[in-house]
């Protein structure tokens, strides 16, 4: 599979298959596939240490994305890192569902392979804007398993 699912034991009930339409379909629609990519749900001390590590930044994030081969490539080999602690904090603080919140953050991971930035404030609405098309088409719903 190009797309594989990995998630830290002290959290469960994600649904993996969902996950890997979501990215697939962001993809998809975009121009490009998946070749090799990795999403890690883990906890704020594993994306702190990549923070610290690759971006010489000593902060808290909610997604990290290492694109492994060249942007203009259409094969996408890639890294998705997600916190689960600042994925619930963002779903409190925007008052949206948890795998509403979840699924938002696959998706601007998955910009971010396809070498969309979030560094200024028109980059950013493009992002967010394409988040919210792409949540409208997906099953964000069914991302936790209940």
């Amino acid at each position: 599979m190009p797309i594989t699912v990995d998630v830290d034991p002290a959290f469960s009930g994600f649904n993996q298959s969902i996950i890997q339409k979501i990215i697939n379909s962001v993809f998809e629609e975009e121009g490009y596939l998946a070749d090799d990519v990795a999403i890690v749900f883990g906890d704020d001390s594993l994306l702190n240490k990549l923070k610290k590590d690759f971006f010489n930044l000593d902060q808290l994030t909610d997604v990290i994305a290492f694109r492994l081969n060249d942007y203009e490539d259409k094969s996408i080999e890639g890294e998705i890192y997600i916190s689960i602690p600042r994925a619930k904090e963002n779903a409190i603080e925007f008052s949206e569902p948890f795998a509403k919140e979840i699924g938002r953050l696959i998706i601007h991971g998955g910009l971010h392979l396809l070498n969309y930035d979030d560094q200024t404030a028109a980059d950013k609405a493009i992002m967010t804007g394409k988040e919210d098309e792409y949540l409208q088409q997906c099953q964000w719903r069914k991302i936790i398993d209940e």
